[in-house]
């Protein structure tokens, strides 16, 4: 009996090793493949729609795959209703009409609502800014404002551009 406790005494370090490593081994991969499924994917504006025309606009394959996913996107702050913000609509190019104040067609296609966690105020319109969040597709009514949109992030992320 006293045999198998001193073969034990002498494996059970070995064992413990192993077991550490294993679960160091464990963490790592685990730790990777976190930070590769939480790493935004970049989406561009002339990336959104493969299809621009009199019937109506076609979302893009790339866009659709991107949906529920966290996306990072640039551009900039169009003109707001109010200078405290909840959402804001994101344009490719900068804006001098809010899209309250004019006619859909005085207003491009390609643009993001982006909605806030926190409002926050208005940020100067001529300056690009860097969006990251979660898209959501589908038409969409606000019901505060009335504002129809197609295309949606949920923004956990909202800074200058560098």
């Amino acid at each position: 009996m006293q045999r198998f406790i001193r073969a034990g005494v002498l494996w059970f370090p070995a064992l413990l090793i192993i077991i550490i490593t294993i679960i160091t081994i464990i963490t790592t991969i685990s730790a990777f493949s976190v930070e590769a499924a939480e790493k935004p994917e970049v989406l561009r504006f002339g990336e959104m729609y493969g299809e621009v025309s009199s019937l109506g606009i076609a979302l893009s394959d790339r866009l659709r795959s991107l949906e529920n996913r966290s996306v990072v996107m640039e551009g900039f702050m169009a003109p707001p209703l109010k200078p405290t913000l909840d959402f804001f609509v994101l344009t490719r190019v900068p804006m001098s009409i809010c899209p309250f104040c004019s006619s859909d067609a005085d207003w491009p296609y390609d643009i993001v609502v982006v909605y806030l966690k926190e409002p926050v105020t208005a940020l100067p319109f001529d300056r690009p800014l860097r969006v990251e969040g979660r898209l959501e597709l589908g038409t969409k009514v606000d019901p505060a404002t009335g504002f129809v949109s197609l295309v949606r992030i949920y923004a956990t992320s909202l800074r200058e551009a560098k």
